[in-house]
């Protein structure tokens, strides 16, 4: 059972995600243990190097991983994650989609698939939760 009504009331709660909403990152589906947010990279997400900024990409699959384990229970907090950065985005979009593995009494596991526009894999997240 959902926590969330509908992707509506999910997205309302999550634009109160001031970082990553002032990084121009949105909230785009919600289901049953799974979520999708999304972004548009800009000059703002640059490192020293010209490339996205590592930060950008952990963010916006933190932003998926909060909402699809909020969406299962509420509220849940990250008690551990890891990433790992595969690839540099080739275009101007990014996608994260959260789903989750492993969902116990009391902590859950959720793997975070980050692609960019062209399908290419940016990025994996794995996030565990813990169940307040």
């Amino acid at each position: 059972m959902s926590t969330f009504s509908s992707t509506e009331e999910a997205k309302e709660c999550f634009k109160n995600d001031r970082f990553a909403a002032a990084n121009g990152m949105h909230l785009d589906e919600i289901g049953e243990g799974c979520a999708s947010a999304s972004m548009t990279l800009g000059p703002g997400h640059l490192n020293a190097n010209g490339g996205i900024m590592g930060g950008v990409i952990f963010t916006l699959a933190d932003l998926a991983f909060a909402a699809a384990c909020n969406n299962v229970h509420r509220p849940t907090v990250a008690s551990q994650v890891s990433i790992s950065y595969l690839a540099a985005p080739k275009r101007e979009k990014l996608f994260a989609h959260a789903q989750c593995i492993k969902d116990g009494r009391t902590t859950g596991v959720y793997h975070v698939e980050v692609t960019d526009d062209t399908g290419r894999q940016i990025a994996l997240f794995i996030g565990h939760a813990h169940k307040l």
